[in-house]
Parts: C-alpha cells; structure tokens; sequence
C-alpha cells in the first residue's frame, strides 16, 4: 500500500548526520575485524599506537553518541503522529524488540558462533533499554525529560567515586546501568554476556535528544533551530574544554604530557567511551548539534549518496556486520587458516584469528568497498520503505 505523499517529509539533516556516522561507524567495524593489531592492541594506546592509527579509532568515537542522541529526536517526531499512550506501548515494543535483536541477531553476526558463548550487549541494546527508559517517562512534559537527560549526562561520573571505593564490585545491576566495561557476567556454565555499554549515560542523551526534537517540528523557525543549535553545541564544546583542562571531573582517565606536543594533544581528547563519560559526551554531542546546524540549510538533494544510509540506520547497522564478518571468513580460508584456528584467544569472533589481517590501508580500501556493497541494498529498502505502509516497517 503507497504511503500518502504527507507521510514521506524527512529532516534531511538529521538523514544526512546519521548517515555520515553510520558510514564512518563501518570504518572501525572493518579495522576490529581486518586490522593486523586489533586483537592484540588497543588503537588509543598512546605507547603504541601511530597518529593515523588513533584518528582511525578516535573519529568513530562520534558515531554512537549521534546516533542515539538522533534516536531520541527522532522519538519525538514520530510521537507528534500519536497520542501518548499510543507511543508510550510504541516505545517499550520497540525497546524489547531492540534488545531481542541485539542478543539474538547482533551477536550472532559478530561472534559467528551458533551455539552463542558469548551474548554482546553494544549500542543496540543500550538504544532498546534506553527506549524503554523513555517509554516509561513519556507521560512527563518534554522540558522535564530534558532536564533528565541532562541530569543524567552532568552527574552520571558521580558514581565513578563510589565503584572505586568498592573496587568495581558494585553487583550486576549496578555493571548494567554504569560500570560494566567490558564485563564478562556468566549466566549459564561455558555462557557470559560481555556488558559493553552500560545503559545510564546512554538513555541521558536519548532523553537530550526527545527533548531537543522539538526545535525541529514547525513551531521552530529554521533561523531559530540553527541558533538554538550553535548556542547549544558551543555550550557542549566550552564544558568539555573547561573541564577537561581542569583534568579532574568530567572523565575518570585524566590526561597527561606526552613525549611529543602531538601525543600530548592526543592524550588530552583520548576521552572514556565505556562507559561514555560527561567529557566524552560533550565533545560528541556538541559537535554533533553543530553540524547539525549547519546541515540544516541543505536541500534534499544535497548528500543523496550519504542520505540513503541515514535513512535505514537498523537495516544498514546488522547487514554491514554480517557483510563485514562473511568478508572477514573469505579471507580466513584465503590465509590458509584451518579448522583449529576458528576461535581465537583474545576476542569472541570466530574466524578472527589474533594474528590476521592487512595495514591500514587494506583497512580502508575494505571499508570503501562494504560502502559501494551496501548502497543499493540500503537503497532498494529506503524505497521500499518510503512507497510502503507495513506494521514491521516501523521495526526494521
């Protein structure tokens, strides 16, 4: 069934900023699965690293941030087509939805594993838990979630004082909302869920993001929205350099000189994303609300190749780790690599032997080419999904 032409208005910058994010997301995906150090090493490493190395990691630092700051904007526009009751229920299905496929589908396409050793929690599953957060807070004025976020995204490294007096053994539910780094929590023997985002400081800038979606409806004249977003963005940015130079709150990792004036610069943004710290959330955020107010001048033909991703962010995020791993396995038999050699030492992807894989120009000439791969499958849905009313639709 065609959708009604009325249906199909879009905030192309919002398109256009999650598509640029989920592009540069794919880079750091294809370096996890095809950079010869990745098992082993840390790109951010300031001992060990190169500066091209840590700009390759570093710029990807932008992608998770933007994308569920754009989700909870997102939440907000779509909410104005129901009543709040409506999206209220849309929120929590949609959230356990998130979390399903995060354990059930997500995973399976990073570890390649059937019998699911290891069940990864990431960004997906803090978007869902994050959703169901906001469902559940639906019912409160749009100003006082904003302040939520906010609250949450200011005082949330709080708590880093209280784990370092217990020593990080602050009990799993605690790991889930804050702490969790990389925690390994067993569920069942030979079974673990690896806990990478810990969802506290996540569902603070999905709460930022539903309470500034409404500088984007009509009410909002656009010379308004971009000031509204430069003032704001600016404001991010001025908190992170304050505090940051104050080199005390705001991150637990402080920043220190280098043996060279360019490590040292490196030092002073090498910022905590696990979990995603005030100053880590500020930079990204801040830098994020800018480009948002510059891309809001943009035409709706402008960035049509960057556009299609921002479209079918869900559709785009699951197949590219799929394409990504299937490449990674071709490689693997390439290499002569055998049946022992399937699970490695030091990650949960099989196939992904520790040593394994190219410089980082073979990284990014990978990376182009999942882009070039993915584009119009990502194309073919976007236009499916734009002449197209199906209930799953929503889901996807």
């Amino acid at each position: 069934m065609p959708k009604p032409a009325a249906l199909n208005q879009r905030i192309y910058s919002i398109d256009i900023l999650r598509g640029t994010v989920m592009i540069i997301m794919a880079l750091d995906h294809v370096r996890d699965y095809f950079h010869q150090t990745a098992s082993l090493d840390s790109p951010t490493n300031l001992l060990t690293t190169t500066p091209l190395l840590f700009f390759t990691r570093w710029i990807t630092h932008f992608c998770a941030p933007t994308f569920v700051f754009l989700a909870g904007v997102s939440a907000y526009l779509s909410g104005r087509k129901k009543n709040t009751k409506d999206q209220c229920v849309f929120l929590l299905k949609r959230g356990l939805w998130l979390i399903f496929i995060e354990v059930a589908i997500v995973t399976l396409g990073w570890t390649f594993d059937p019998l699911y050793h290891v069940l990864i929690l990431q960004v997906i599953w803090a978007i869902g838990i994050s959703m169901i957060i906001l469902g559940l807070m639906i019912w409160l004025p749009v100003n006082v979630i904003l302040c939520f976020g906010l609250l949450i995204i200011c005082f949330h490294n709080l708590l880093d004082y209280e784990e370092i007096t217990r020593n990080g053994q602050v009990g799993i539910l605690w790991d889930l909302m804050h702490h969790g780094n990389f925690e390994a929590i067993k569920f069942a023997p030979e079974h673990i869920f690896l806990l990478i985002y810990p969802y506290l400081p996540w569902t603070g800038i999905m709460l930022l993001g539903y309470g500034i979606g409404k500088i984007f409806t009509g009410s909002y004249s656009p010379g308004r929205r971009r000031k509204i977003l430069f003032m704001s963005g600016s404001v991010f940015f001025l908190v992170f350099f304050i505090l940051r130079s104050y080199n005390h709150y705001g991150d637990p990792v402080h920043w220190g000189m280098q043996r060279t004036q360019l490590f040292s610069w490196l030092s002073f943004i090498n910022l905590t994303k696990y979990p995603p710290s005030l100053d880590y959330i500020a930079l990204t955020i801040g830098v994020a609300m800018i480009l948002l107010g510059f891309l809001d001048r943009v035409s709706n033909k402008s960035f049509a190749f960057i556009k299609v991703f921002g479209r079918v962010p869900f559709f785009f995020y699951v197949l590219h780790i799929y394409l990504i791993h299937t490449l990674a396995v071709v490689l693997f038999f390439i290499q002569g690599y055998t049946q022992k050699d399937i699970a490695p030492q030091h990650t949960p992807f099989y196939f992904r032997p520790d040593q394994f894989g190219f410089g980082l120009a073979g990284v990014y000439l990978l990376w182009f080419a999942v882009i070039m791969i993915l584009y119009p499958l990502c194309k073919w849905y976007d236009n499916y999904k734009t002449t197209h009313i199906k209930w799953w639709l929503a889901f996807i």
